[in-house]
């Protein structure tokens, strides 16, 4: 395991105070002095480790990106060779985490999403750090057999990214559904994209 240095765990700190305030009190509540008060940090810490907010952004956005990759475990899904049964449980389970014990930093990943909408230089880097999950989805739909593995991936992101906005931000908000039947609703859908 890599030594943490100083600056690195002040950075780590920064940023997930900036992810906490993100889903908090949205992107208008996320200042540099608001870091410093939420962290406990002396007034100009958060300046120090991003010194502009576009800085402070791609900081959250980078932290985001690590929290989320341990949240979805990608790398711990059973082996998809063996049939779309454990393939849907892992990603159910992944997706049932961000929808519960992960609700503020799926919060905080759709606030910068749109802030990302608007600010060009961020979107770029937003849209690299999501790259790396779509292809590792790609990689385990094409173990699966997937005939159409790009296509496939964007089916089931979006299959998992409106379940997670409407049942964190949406009209869906209090209606969390049970492990079971995320399982259930990726099951379906995997189904579907193996063919008959």
């Amino acid at each position: 395991m890599p030594v943490r240095t100083p600056s690195a765990a002040r950075a780590d700190l920064v940023a997930d105070t900036a992810l906490a305030l993100l889903a908090e009190r949205g992107m208008r509540g996320l200042t540099h002095r608001a870091v410093d008060e939420a962290a406990g940090l002396p007034q100009g810490s958060t300046s120090n480790v991003a010194r502009t907010r576009q800085a402070l952004l791609e900081l959250a956005v980078r932290r985001l990106a690590e929290r989320e990759a341990r949240v979805l475990a990608l790398e711990e899904m059973p082996d998809p060779r063996g049939g779309l049964d454990g393939l849907a449980d892992g990603l159910a389970l992944a997706t049932h985490r961000s929808l519960t014990r992960h609700r503020a930093l799926t919060l905080a990943r759709y606030e910068l999403a749109l802030e990302a909408t608007r600010r060009p230089e961020l979107r770029a880097y937003f849209d690299a750090t999501g790259r790396r999950f779509r292809d590792q989805l790609g990689a385990l739909l094409t173990a699966a057999g997937s005939p159409a593995p790009g296509r496939h991936v964007l089916s089931l992101v979006a299959w998992a990214d409106g379940l997670l906005f409407s049942c964190v931000a949406g009209s869906f908000n209090n209606e969390v559904p049970s492990l079971e039947e995320v399982r259930a609703g990726l099951h379906e859908l995997l189904a579907g994209m193996s063919g008959p």
